[in-house]
């Protein structure tokens, strides 16, 4: 009988810690998150460390793999992996299964283990949660490369911006910004649902510009924040969903605070001077650059906006950025659609969009 029980504990130890691993490494590679991989790293030590208690000549000896049973045995509606996503959710399945099994057989042999186990598994279930949620996001994020910014002023009506929103998003957007200016809360947020909407009809992203509570109320994908607007952690606190945070930024300084606050991602400029905002200082092709850099493997996307059109995009897709902000240079146009259309030929140049991990359902 204890040999039986040695066998179970060590099959789940060799489980749970190459389940821990594909963990780490989709945390790592996929998702590069520092924070998440190392989680997934620390959840592997201390179930190692814990079978570390066992006594290896116990755990060896009781081994039979090729007698083993379960070796070879397959199900015929076992978990495909045709996505990296596959792997994560099986392993997760793996390791907490694993867990749940040396919680119960540990108790015959080291029951001072058993709460280690318990913990080590509702941690898993925490870990699972919030690579998920980040997963998300970041397939999202990742397949923007035309990003639209619709402002909505008092002279508009809605049926007119509800058309633009259209045009957009048959040309090809990948992403609109509604940028409320004087309007009242309840119209904001009456626009803002109209247009995730169509937005969603399109599978396009829709962010609302300034405005968490009502990008939450509203359905949107995400908000797009300001230099003085809530900091991102705080913002995040409010959602009770998957949500896009993204942050502007103007210069080196404003970039590493924003890697510190950790967005998805980050405005770059402006680029070119522009009538949407007035700012002391243009950031450039050289901030383009500097940030794209900067932010290689840091799992941060990027978004370069400011005086972006047809005409100067490729200096920006020369200067290394993959996503394009653009404003007047689309919503001003006789044919938004078209203007749209002729942009994104210009940012196929930039290589095809991320579609390792396609959107989480």
């Amino acid at each position: 009988m204890e040999k039986s029980a040695y066998r179970i504990i060590d099959a789940n130890l060799n489980r749970g810690r190459e389940a821990a691993r594909v963990m780490e490494e989709f945390c790592r590679f996929y998702l590069n998150s520092s924070e998440l991989s190392g989680r997934a790293k620390n959840l592997r030590h201390r179930l190692c460390g814990a079978g570390n208690q066992f006594d290896i000549s116990m755990l060896v000896s009781a081994r039979d793999s090729g007698a083993d049973v379960g070796r070879g045995l397959a199900v015929s509606d076992q978990l495909k992996r045709t996505e990296l996503r596959d792997c994560f959710t099986a392993a997760v399945k793996r390791i907490s299964e694993a867990l749940r099994a040396l919680a119960e057989v540990s108790q015959t042999l080291k029951p001072e283990l058993t709460p280690i186990f318990e913990e080590l598994r509702f941690e898993t279930y925490t870990l699972e949660k919030d690579a998920v949620l980040a997963a998300s996001v970041k397939s999202k994020v990742d397949r923007i490369r035309l990003y639209v910014l619709v402002t909505a002023a008092q002279a508009n009506t809605d049926d007119e911006l509800l058309q633009l929103t259209e045009a957009c998003c048959r040309g090809g957007a990948d992403c609109l910004q509604l940028r409320a200016k004087g309007l009242s809360d309840g119209r904001t947020y009456r626009l803002a649902e109209k247009m995730v909407s169509v937005c969603s009809e399109h599978q396009v992203v829709s962010i609302i510009n300034d405005r968490p509570d009502i990008a939450l109320a509203s359905g949107a994908d995400g908000v797009h924040l300001g230099q003085d607007d809530m900091p991102v952690s705080k913002v995040r606190e409010l959602f009770n969903r998957p949500m896009i945070v993204g942050l502007s930024t103007h210069n080196a300084d404003q970039l590493e605070q924003a890697i510190r606050e950790r967005p998805d991602y980050v405005g770059l400029g402006p680029v070119f001077e522009t009538r949407t905002k007035h700012i002391e200082k243009l950031a450039g092709l050289e901030y383009v650059e500097h940030a794209v850099s900067r932010l290689h493997d840091t799992g941060i996307g990027h978004v370069a906006i400011g005086g972006i059109n047809a005409v100067n995009a490729d200096d920006v897709i020369s200067a290394g950025a993959s996503a394009v902000a653009v404003c007047s240079a689309v919503t001003g146009s006789n044919d938004p659609a078209a203007a749209c259309d002729e942009l994104n030929n210009i940012l196929s140049k930039a290589g095809p969009e991320n579609d390792q991990l396609k959107a989480w359902p």
